[in-house]
């Protein structure tokens, strides 16, 4: 994570965190000796962006204001500061879309406020106070320094550690398949989805880590990409399969599971669905292959509903900046 502060705290500061793809849990129904764990991506976009500063009278705006206020305050009360700020949100992540939004937006909330506040609150910190990764550590972890990483889970009420994080290669890419009339579990809904949901098998849980460290974190640092997308496609099989009782398949939305069957069907095995979705993705191992990804995706929507765009990994946290 990048911060450009003084000894004396700034009157304003702009903060720009951006999405996360979320893999799988290595334990996803979290009844395990190890519950969750989980591994994930962070992406250069789609992007939070917002900026924080002092002010006479409280004052929120742009794309989910409301939400970032509640945050805010919820912050400002913790740390027993009682003042009025002016918070304009440029740009928010598309929230409900397994992207990894309300993390991000806490994060990027918590970290302005602590740098106009001349507070030494970490990422981890805020999380804490502010409700995030409870279950996951993937956005907390991509906050603080992007890459591909995996996490502990929980453990005796700490929020996830991270275990181990990786650069992703610079030429690889990602495809983002988006469906903005559909919307992911999140809140009470996804409270409810876990505990619905069976155990799942602790020889399961076993091979998905031996996988995940023994083979695709190495073949990431190899820059083996055919491995490294055999071992993300079969993650995503199992999670499919596990939570396909609650969002009717292995995708939530049926749009996108036409678009990343089509792709199977062609070849393509490093894909899925990121986290409750229903944004899809695929990787490509160069920029001429993700174009060519890209298109053929484009031609496989029939709906006209879903959008797609092509990214690159993130292997750099949050951008923090006094303005």
């Amino acid at each position: 994570m990048s911060e450009s502060l003084t000894s004396q705290p700034p009157s304003s500061v702009t903060v720009t965190t951006t999405a996360r793809l979320h893999f799988g849990f290595l334990d996803p129904s979290g009844r395990g000796a190890q519950p969750f764990g989980s591994f994930g991506l962070s992406l250069d976009q789609p992007c939070t962006r917002l900026t924080l500063q002092s002010a006479e009278a409280e004052h929120a705006s742009g794309p989910e204001a409301d939400r970032a206020a509640r945050y805010l305050e919820t912050i400002a009360e913790s740390c027993g500061v009682d003042r009025a700020y002016r918070l304009h949100m440029e740009a928010a992540i598309p929230s409900h879309a397994g992207l990894g939004s309300g993390t991000q937006l806490a994060l990027a909330v918590g970290s302005a406020f602590a740098a106009v506040e001349g507070l030494d609150l970490s990422p981890l910190e805020i999380a804490g106070r502010l409700g995030r990764g409870a279950r996951s550590g993937i956005g907390i972890a991509t906050f603080e320094a992007g890459g591909a990483v995996l996490d502990s889970g929980p453990r005796n009420g700490a929020l996830p550690a991270l275990v181990a994080r990786v650069p992703f290669p610079e030429n690889w890419r990602v495809l983002l398949v988006f469906d903005p009339e559909t919307k992911g579990l999140d809140g009470a809904d996804e409270i409810a989805a876990f505990e619905a949901l069976p155990a799942f098998p602790n020889a399961e849980q076993a091979d998905l880590r031996a996988r995940i460290v023994d083979r695709a974190l190495p073949a990431l640092e190899a820059c083996d990409f055919a491995a490294f997308c055999a071992e993300v496609g079969h993650l995503q099989e199992r999670m499919g399969a596990y939570f396909a009782p609650l969002q009717g398949g292995p995708y939530t939305s049926p749009h996108v599971a036409t678009v990343l069957e089509s792709l199977r069907a062609d070849g393509v095995i490093g894909l899925g669905q990121s986290s409750w979705g229903p944004t899809g993705f695929a990787f490509a191992a160069s920029e001429g292959a993700g174009e060519k990804l890209l298109a053929a995706a484009r031609d496989r929507d029939e709906s006209g509903v879903l959008r797609f765009t092509l990214a690159r990994g993130r292997n750099e946290g949050a951008e923090i900046a006094p303005t």
